[in-house]
């Protein structure tokens, strides 16, 4: 049956449509109210002249589709099958790591806090996003300074002889240690952190302040004072957000630019009535068109097809893909566009935050006209129009804005001001060396440079090298008691990841920035988030400098490697002269500075640096 006559038999009840091309892959996914009339809307005259549905009509072999009971569904299984299928003719959002979200990992047997930003069904549980990214670094920062609950990644799942720097300053009650707590005691400490991340904190005080009481009565003072503290602690937060709930609503505001075929997209989060946070997307390689009134259609391309830009189609699209199956939406969303399906979608947001906070909830999606929201809507374009210009127009951001967007990408504690990298240098295993280079404040510092000659290591085995080097760096820094970088960086994939961790993990460092980057893909992978590396664009600054330092190292392990490949060969001609030993060999190469010019001096001139006997057997071993 050819695709003209399958399109007759498509009924006309809501659903989804895929068409694929001669490979079988899935090019386009669409919805619609009645599947057969919008499908063959497709094949119509008009509508085979523009450029999107003429490309993808040419290419489009087959057509499947699923139908659904309502719009509702037919909107969330498209949603689910862009991010599934990635079909190259619709609207790609590339996977977004800018929500940070506290996790509490409740599958172990003493959980752990981690800042993350990708969720996952591995029996966690997740509270967020939290806008602007640090505040959620600073909320487990609280955690581990008044609950005591960690963010290691020591194994847990069995004992250790001695606690980390963490138990000793008051950050962690030590459930790696036999003997320093309970597990009583420490599920206690993760129902409280549970209370607090879920917000529930009227119920966190009166917990606190019973046990304050008991403890009193048991003349545990320590106990009850910690517990005092505590809900002191929640007291004031507990101050702070209500003051914060009155200044206004949650909302999240959009504003777009195009222009020259490219497209960029700013997002405005308005949390309590404030602007926390400022995000950026792009799309690139649209076919040019005029700059000019953006509520009409203009000619563009998403990414990875040639298909016109419809703003209206683009917001419905880029809505779904950021809010659908994300368990905070906020009240409120300002789009400059109005779009088809907005209310339909409204209705499911509405429903999938009711089902999330177990009660009635209304989303509304809002296209300002007038007064203060449309003024938001302008200022959001504008920061578009700068966001373009910044990304299209190769305008070089500045070093404190690239450091901040290097914490937000790779999620560090804070700021870098420190890199260290590594990197291994051999030839199947011969002179093997490493490399440090150091950047700082913006900067390659040159004089903190380190060489390393591998002494333990026999043969090829890149992991055991790492594993030495970045073990004897870090053992001379705690030795003389300096700073640790703000990051480690290492030049390879997982498994010199590892090593470096296995080896600051002997000397007992803990919670160290680690990442490494791969060649070949020029994928960072973050210690601790490996299921989940950071990929950056090929324009973004961040990876540019991750790239230029590991390079760096590269260069100067290279560099190294020859020099000492070229005193090993030159030292080995010596060594076969008769009479000429390592010492007299190493002479030679320090007085003439080079193989060559020790076989082209004469008897004299060797005989100023070593006994003429050997000087003669030089000149006869050369001459031969």
């Amino acid at each position: 049956m050819d695709l003209l006559s399958k399109i007759r038999t498509i009924p006309t009840k809501p659903g989804v449509y895929l068409y694929k091309n001669a490979e079988g892959v899935v090019i386009y996914v669409g919805k619609a109210k009645s599947l057969r009339h919008r499908v063959s809307q497709y094949f119509h005259e008009g509508r085979i002249a523009d450029a999107k549905t003429g490309s993808l009509v040419r290419e489009a072999s087959d057509v499947e589709w699923i139908v659904v009971d309502n719009e509702r569904e037919a909107l969330a299984l498209e949603n689910n099958l862009i991010k599934q299928k990635q079909p190259r003719y619709n609207i790609l959002l590339r996977d977004d790591k800018t929500y940070p979200y506290v996790k509490l990992t409740m599958g172990e047997r003493y959980p752990r806090v981690y800042v993350t930003r990708r969720l996952r069904k591995d029996g966690s549980l997740y509270f967020g996003p939290y806008f602007p990214a640090n505040l959620a670094y600073r909320i487990v920062d609280l955690i581990h300074r008044n609950f005591l609950v960690p963010s290691c990644y020591v194994d847990l799942s069995r004992t250790h002889p001695r606690p980390c720097l963490q138990f000793h300053i008051k950050r962690c009650l030590g459930p790696c240690v036999e003997g320093l707590t309970t597990p009583e005691i420490y599920q206690e400490a993760v129902r409280d952190v549970r209370m607090f991340l879920e917000g529930r904190q009227t119920d966190l005080s009166r917990s606190l302040e019973t046990r304050m009481e008991q403890a009193a009565a048991a003349e545990e003072y320590e106990k009850a004072a910690r517990y005092r503290d505590l809900i002191s602690t929640v007291e004031q937060l507990q101050e702070k957000q209500r003051v914060a709930g009155v200044d206004g609503n949650d909302a999240d505001v959009f504003g777009y630019h195009c222009e020259s075929g490219m497209l960029a997209v700013n997002l405005f989060h308005m949390r309590s009535g404030r602007v926390l946070d400022r995000r950026a997307f792009f799309w690139e390689d649209l076919p040019s068109f005029e700059h000019g009134n953006f509520e009409a259609p203009v000619e563009g391309q998403a990414q990875g097809g040639a298909v016109d830009f419809d703003p209206g189609e683009f917001f419905s699209t880029l809505l779904q893909q950021l809010y659908l199956g994300q368990p905070y939406v906020p009240r409120t969303i300002y789009v400059p566009v109005d779009f088809e399906d907005r209310t339909t979608l409204e209705d499911l947001l509405s429903e999938q935050v009711s089902a999330h906070v177990s009660r009635a909830a209304r989303i509304q999606i809002l296209v300002p006209q007038r007064g203060e929201k449309l003024a938001l809507l302008d200022l959001a374009g504008t920061n578009a129009k700068q966001s373009y210009d910044q990304r299209f127009r190769v305008m070089k951001p500045n070093a404190k804005a690239i450091q901040e967007a290097f914490q937000e990408a790779l999620g560090l504690p804070e700021v870098p001001r420190r890199i260290e990298c590594f990197d291994i240098s051999h030839i199947q295993g011969a002179e093997t060396v490493a490399s440090m280079v150091v950047w700082e404040d913006g900067k390659m510092k040159k004089s903190d440079y380190r060489k390393f000659i591998i002494q333990t290591v026999v043969g090829v085995d890149d992991f055991a090298s790492m594993r030495e080097v970045v073990g004897r760096r870090y053992k001379r820094i705690q030795e003389e008691e300096k700073p640790m970088p703000s990051l480690v960086l290492i030049d390879g994939g997982l498994g010199q990841l590892h090593a470096a961790a296995e080896a600051l993990d002997a000397l007992s460092i803990i919670n160290q920035p680690l990442a490494s980057i791969a060649k070949r893909e020029e994928i960072i992978y973050v210690l601790g988030q490996e299921h989940d590396p950071v990929v950056l664009d090929h324009h973004s600054p961040v990876l540019h400098l991750v790239q230029m330092v590991r390079d760096e190292a590269h260069r100067f392990a290279v560099t190294f490697h020859r020099k000492r490949r070229q005193m090993r060969d030159r030292s080995t001609e010596l060594l076969k002269v008769p009479g000429v030993g390592e010492s007299t060999t190493r002479r030679l190469l320090q007085h003439f500075g080079s193989l060559q010019a020790v076989k082209a001096a004469d008897a004299a001139s060797l005989s100023a640096v070593v006994t003429r006997a050997q000087a003669e057997a030089i000149r006869k071993y050369f001459a031969g």
